[in-house]
């Protein structure tokens, strides 16, 4: 399988280097803390360096992420994050693009991205801190909250079934599709490495318990329940195998990496991309009183 190339860096980084100015401001506890944490490893792993990578988010507590990691970064509209990150992969097909938000914003408010990136194969990798719950709302259910939850929003418990973002992204037509949890920090970074080296759409989904608003799922749930697919000799090229261990929900559930297949990107099959290097870098090819003709005509 073919791997996105990743240029030696002149300097080495460490995971300080990837470090925003600002303290996140989860509640501790927080599953996204590990998740954080574990991505400043992963980039600086890769010999990233910070102008190297962009960061996008929508809105939520997980989307707050690119405002405490030192890279460049952008908090867009709510469910909107794929759509802009796929104009940024597009504008500039050398920049290393993650993607990072909740279920909420991911699965519900954005699902319609979420389809469209996937069978468009766009290279970039998406993060989803999967804590079952709107948290920044103080707790009512989302797309993959379980039946019978009870929130302020269901008082008398969740009646929706939830969505299976895995079988979802699988059947859509992502290239790499995995599930971790931030309660084992080196599993995920495994994944997190693997998943922004491959080259194509990559989802990782991160059970990241939400220790506030949902007492569900937490830690004391997941501990005990999740099998790692590399300890089951899975085959990630198997997606029919992959699509009936990612159902599985109750006493197992499992984590690691379910699909890894390769086909073509947007930008490997975008004529415009084929030569004279990224668009942002090149000449618009009109002048100041063009340009300002067409702001005119415009206004």
């Amino acid at each position: 399988m073919s791997e996105t190339k990743i240029a030696e860096p002149t300097t080495e980084t460490t995971s300080k280097d990837f470090k925003g100015k600002v303290d996140p401001d989860w509640c501790p506890g927080c599953g996204d803390f590990s998740v954080l944490k574990s991505l400043q490893v992963v980039v600086s792993s890769l010999g990233l360096r910070p102008h190297e990578v962009v960061t996008i988010s929508g809105i939520g507590c997980s989307s707050n992420l690119p405002g405490y990691f030192n890279a460049y970064g952008m908090h867009t509209l709510h469910g909107r994050s794929l759509a802009v990150a796929t104009g940024v992969k597009m504008a500039n097909h050398e920049m290393t693009v993650l993607v990072t938000g909740g279920d909420g914003d991911g699965y519900g408010i954005g699902g319609n991205h979420f389809t469209h990136i996937s069978r468009r194969n766009v290279d970039l990798t998406y993060l989803v801190m999967n804590n079952q719950i709107y948290g920044l709302t103080t707790g009512q259910i989302s797309p993959t909250s379980e039946i019978g939850m009870k929130t302020k929003s269901t008082p008398f418990g969740n009646v929706e079934k939830p969505l299976n973002p895995i079988t979802q992204a699988i059947m859509n037509g992502a290239t790499f599709v995995a599930r971790g949890y931030s309660g084992d920090q080196k599993h995920l970074q495994m994944l997190m490495k693997e998943a922004i080296q491959h080259h194509g759409f990559s989802l990782i989904d991160i059970f990241s318990p939400c220790v506030t608003f949902n007492h569900d799922n937490d830690y004391a749930f997941f501990r005990p329940r999740v099998r790692k697919l590399e300890d089951e000799g899975h085959n990630p090229e198997d997606w029919k195998s992959a699509c009936e261990k990612a159902l599985m929900w109750g006493d197992e559930i499992y984590i690691g990496k379910f699909l890894h297949v390769q086909r073509p990107t947007l930008d490997d099959q975008e004529p415009v991309l084929e030569e004279g290097g990224p668009i942002a870098h090149r000449s618009i090819a009109i002048s100041n009183e063009q340009s300002g003709a067409i702001i005119k005509r415009m206004m």
